[in-house]
């Protein structure tokens, strides 16, 4: 049975293409309603990553002579829905022209394989990026990743990890290192652990079936076992957050107020009080982290913000 998790993602899957969309920053006539520009064409489509079904990516290569940066997409879904393909044109366009290759990437879904399963795909495209960094022009040094929800989660949770490279095996993608250089979240979880997700946002956002199939539970009364909290927690990005950890930009589309007293299972599980949590321990460790809301009608409005943020950094152009 899907969450109010999984259901809003479809809601949301429109506002998140209408986002990126933004990124392209097309002229005015442009804007108005005509036929979709089709897709660019990816450089390499469906290229393994790994040995899994679903790990595949699309690559665009970004027409420079040095080696360029590269910006992974991770799409949303509550692990359970979602695809490479759901990604406005206009991103794609936006970044190539700044000079940064773009990859978009699928990964297993938790009902094919739970925690760690999503969150070690997504390293895996990381490091296997950083392995055709000579044939693809990659400059392996500047990696980075974003997504929607799920793909927040995952993003995050790559960015903040330890290094996963394994430099001592047989096989040379798991040699790549797994470390970004920023990381961008729309909309995510910065802890998947039921019993903080309860403790932060309140209500019954803790009560989420989407969060039952992640850790391959059998329902919600499995939360409350004490012999699950250390996998909760070694899920949550926010528990590997360290000094070290690369600068993030962050932004929800929900309202910052408490849920409503009736408020359903599942509901608030994109609430910004996530963002309040990761932004207070990073400003602490020092960590460049920028946290906006859509709602909040400051300037840049927060599509813009995150792009400039996501492009600057990669290209070395951040505020010093």
């Amino acid at each position: 049975m899907f969450s109010s998790w999984t259901r809003a993602a479809s809601r949301r899957s429109f506002l998140l293409f209408a986002l990126t969309a933004g990124f392209g920053l097309r002229p005015a006539a442009a804007q108005q309603p005509t036929t979709p520009d089709p897709a660019p064409k990816p450089t390499f489509a469906d290229v393994a990553y790994g040995r899994y079904e679903r790990n595949t990516l699309d690559f665009w290569k970004a027409d420079t002579k040095e080696p360029a940066p590269v910006l992974i997409f991770i799409h949303g879904g509550g692990f359970l829905v979602g695809d490479k393909s759901k990604l406005d044109p206009g991103v794609v366009e936006y970044y190539l022209r700044a000079g940064i290759s773009f990859v978009s990437i699928n990964y297993r879904y938790s009902t094919q394989a739970p925690y760690p399963a999503p969150m070690l795909d997504g390293a895996r495209a990381v490091q296997f990026i950083r392995s055709k960094a000579a044939e693809w022009n990659i400059d392996p040094k500047r990696v980075a990743a974003y997504g929607g929800s799920a793909g927040a989660g995952i993003s995050l949770w790559v960015g903040f990890h330890e290094d996963l490279a394994k430099p001592e095996s047989a096989d040379p993608v798991e040699r790549q290192s797994t470390r970004l250089a920023c990381v961008g979240s729309i909309d995510g979880q910065t802890s998947y652990n039921p019993l903080t997700i309860r403790e932060w946002i309140g209500g019954r956002a803790w009560e989420n079936g989407a969060l039952v199939k992640l850790f391959g539970l059998s329902s919600t009364a499995d939360f409350q076992k004490p012999e699950n909290q250390k996998i909760f927690d070694d899920a949550s990005a926010i528990t590997h957050l360290t000094k070290d950890a690369p600068p993030v930009v962050m932004f929800y589309f929900e309202r910052d107020e408490p849920l409503p007293a009736d408020a359903k299972p599942g509901q608030g599980i994109h609430h910004p009080k996530f963002g309040h949590m990761l932004k207070e321990k990073m400003d602490a460790l020092g960590i460049e982290c920028v946290e906006r809301n859509a709602k909040d009608g400051r300037q840049p409005p927060v599509k813009i913000a995150m792009q400039e943020f996501l492009r600057d950094h990669l290209l070395g152009k951040e505020s010093k």
